[in-house]
């Protein structure tokens, strides 16, 4: 009951942040050139990864929070451009309280990013499927110590 529980309260943290980053990630995706269905996907893909991915990630200190954005951002990139995936990261990132954590995230996103720059024609054109090929090659990544 206990691991239920705590899984839940990560869930709904996890929805709630979602909620109120939203409408920052689309006007951040909107400025840097994506339309209106652009933005809308890149807040999808942002979800996804943050629902799908953050929980097959979990479990050693560091590793959800490295995998999770490297697959965002690669994600992200190959779907709309470095531009439009530059611009939500930096808008995910402004105004942490956190620098540390916001450095490393940097770094992970510019892993994700150049993965998907040189990569977007080998991932599925399928949201579903390439987020999972994203998060093997994730994991990989973390293990041999790409990301941090």
């Amino acid at each position: 009951m206990t691991d239920r529980l705590t899984r839940a309260r990560r869930s709904l943290r996890a929805g709630i942040r979602a909620a109120v980053g939203a409408p920052r990630l689309f006007r951040a995706a909107r400025q840097a050139g994506a339309g209106r269905r652009g933005s809308l996907d890149a807040l999808a893909c942002s979800a996804l990864v943050l629902f799908v991915v953050a929980p097959r990630a979990a479990g050693v200190p560091g590793r959800q929070n490295a995998v999770r954005h490297f697959v965002w951002q690669a994600l992200l990139t190959a779907r709309h451009g470095e531009d439009v995936a530059g611009a939500v990261a930096a808008a995910q990132e402004r105004g942490s309280v956190q620098p540390l954590d916001s450095a490393t995230d940097r770094r992970n996103n510019a892993v994700g990013q150049e993965y998907g720059a040189t990569r977007a024609g080998d991932l599925s054109p399928s949201l579903p499927t390439a987020v999972h090929e994203l998060l093997r090659v994730g994991l990989e990544k973390w293990h041999a110590g790409e990301l941090t």
